[in-house]
């Protein structure tokens, strides 16, 4: 069993790199891939445990950016080389646009009549705070009654307090990921809210411009969602990746490895494909 879409507390989850390689040596994951959101902290945290526990840790980031004006997420992949010190310097610009949110975030809650401070915030988050992290200090101070409130009313983005962060455009992200020798998959493709017809052209798009895989196994996909997504990889030929999206008790209903209700048992052959992409 295998899990290529896990985060830590590096960014939006809840367990610490050790906890998660604790958790996943404890329900017999034998290769797992770190995704955390704008950052390698959490990958880099959890080397030393996985080689303890006799782990495979497949290094990745799940980034934010822009197509043809929408916001889509991109897992990125280093299974065969370690990524580039420019990446890792890229990483951080995009980090630092999200703290530029995240400021302007607390401006837009405090003029609506909800007082939130960076520091109550970071309480919640470590290095790399996100609206999850917002979401629960406004539950704790009783903006909110439910962290899914939150998000709907006030941090979605048809939430009355959402603020855009800048985001780079696929192209230039594609551009990083083939300098430093990295795979892109398009993730938890049934997010992007359009049509079974426009998402295959999509795919189409993107493949064309340097998208390698297609998460086709994922917790939130119904059994007839992973036979469309299975149709596309092998129709543009790209990889079938999958994981679990886990995030620790920020996703409680999600389990590593499983996850929700064991709708995924995924075998180490689909690691081994995302290794034979040149």
């Amino acid at each position: 069993m295998i899990d290529l879409h896990t985060h830590t507390d590096e960014s939006d989850g809840t367990l610490s790199p050790q906890e998660l390689i604790e958790e996943a040596g404890r329900i017999g994951v034998t290769a797992l891939a770190i995704t955390d959101h704008d950052t390698l902290a959490g990958y880099d945290l959890a080397i030393p445990h996985a080689n303890t526990a006799g782990i495979e840790l497949v290094c990745g980031v799940e980034l934010s950016i822009k197509y043809r004006g929408r916001s889509i997420h991109l897992l990125v992949y280093f299974p065969q080389h370690q990524p580039t010190g420019d990446f890792r310097q890229w990483l951080l610009a995009l980090q630092e646009g999200r703290r530029k949110r995240n400021e302007a975030l607390v401006r837009k809650l405090c003029s609506q009549g909800m007082p939130i401070t960076l520091e109550e915030v970071a309480a919640h988050g470590r290095r790399l705070l996100a609206r999850p992290h917002f979401a629960a200090v406004m539950v704790e101070k009783g903006y909110a009654a439910s962290r899914q409130e939150a998000f709907q009313k006030y941090l979605d983005e048809s939430g009355s307090c959402f603020i855009p962060r800048e985001e780079p455009e696929f192209e230039e992200a594609i551009d990083r990921i083939r300098a430093s020798q990295g795979i892109a998959v398009l993730p938890h493709p049934g997010r992007i809210g359009v049509s079974p017809e426009h998402l295959e052209s999509m795919v189409g798009e993107l493949c064309a411009l340097g998208l390698k895989g297609i998460e086709v196994y994922h917790s939130e996909h119904s059994p007839a969602e992973v036979d469309f997504y299975l149709y596309l990889a092998r129709k543009f030929r790209i990889a079938a990746t999958g994981g679990s999206d886990f995030h620790g008790a920020a996703k409680p209903g999600i389990a590593l490895g499983t996850g929700l209700r064991g709708n995924l048992h995924l075998p180490h052959t689909i690691l081994q494909e995302l290794r034979r992409i040149p």
